[in-house]
């Protein structure tokens, strides 16, 4: 996920609104000829040979074009949809454009649940649908952090008040029903891991690949973070001793995406599995990196994004 809009999102149409996408793109042919647009700029590109040509072959259907090329170097037939989270996906455009907008504009996403009567599919299939869409959310910052980065971690889980699967001694850093999240925040930029726990040995590998030696790093006083200060201007925030602020250094900004991400969990998803939590990092995340572009903006950069088809079987494996 990139945090710069390219020149194929500064390029393209951008919906005011899910209406206004919804009566522009009001067939499936728009649709396609839409993401042919965003994607291609107009030059089909083949996903098998990477051959980029504006004559490649279009085939047709008994005399019309559905969006079928051949590949004019390799000879492979695609479409748009091949190596996008749409290949081989029975659901229309149409509906996909809509799950995608909905879900990237609402705040704290959409159950599953909620899109299946929203779009008439199964609940099964929305879940599906989400689970790709999350997918094309995965965090790829390579930009380093060289400014001040508030450092903290949290522990997602936990939360379920029925007696019978209540678990004891589950407070605090309790790894029975909790699991670890690792985040960073720099320069308006958040990144999160889910960890298999909150050691020295496994978070510093992590900051060390991500923040610039040398930089600014603030934390609270977990004793993990010991250490830092050979490499960083290590500012420690002492919670334990009612400290939360030190002039300009505080967690508060890491603190307030921790609270975001849980109320979303809790209040729209209820619960989550920790086999797929990291997504659900992910798209907390990216709602938070694309904050200041516009919902129509974000609809364009997750189409740009959608770049891996997630098969079910991975999904459940």
């Amino acid at each position: 996920m990139t945090h710069i809009i390219d020149n194929e999102l500064d390029n393209a149409k951008v919906f005011k609104s899910m209406m206004h996408m919804i009566d522009e793109l009001n067939t499936e042919t728009a649709c396609r000829e839409f993401l042919e647009k965003l994607r291609w700029q107009y030059e089909p590109v083949c996903p098998h040979c990477g051959s980029k040509n504006e004559y490649h072959y279009k085939l047709k259907t008994r005399g019309v074009f559905k969006g079928l090329y051949k590949c004019k170097d390799c000879r492979s037939r695609f479409t748009v949809r091949v190596g996008t989270m749409f290949e081989s996906s029975h659901i229309s455009l149409r509906k996909w454009f809509m799950a995608i907008y909905i879900f990237t504009s609402h705040k704290k996403g959409i159950s599953s649940l909620q899109l299946h009567r929203d779009l008439d599919v199964t609940q099964k299939t929305a879940w599906y649908m989400l689970s790709r869409i999350r997918n094309s959310f995965i965090d790829t910052i390579v930009v380093p952090f060289d400014g001040l980065t508030q450092i903290d971690e949290t522990y997602v889980g936990g939360k379920n008040k029925s007696k019978k699967k209540r678990v004891k001694n589950t407070q605090g850093r309790s790894l029975k029903t909790k699991v670890p999240v690792f985040g960073m925040i720099c320069n308006g930029l958040v990144y999160t891991k889910v960890v298999p726990n909150t050691k020295g040995k496994t978070l510093k590998p992590i900051i060390r690949a991500m923040v610039t030696e040398g930089s600014i790093v603030v934390t609270d006083g977990w004793l993990a973070y010991n250490g830092l200060s050979k490499d960083y201007k290590h500012k420690v925030i002492k919670h334990n001793k009612g400290v939360y602020k030190m002039g300009p250094y505080h967690t508060n900004t890491i603190e307030g995406f921790w609270s975001h991400l849980k109320r979303g969990i809790i209040g729209v998803y209820h619960v989550t599995s920790p086999k797929h939590l990291h997504r659900y990092c992910d798209e907390f995340a990216y709602r938070y990196n694309t904050r200041k572009i516009t919902d129509g903006e974000r609809f364009n950069l997750s189409l740009l994004n959608a770049n891996e088809r997630l098969m079910y079987k991975q999904l459940i494996a």
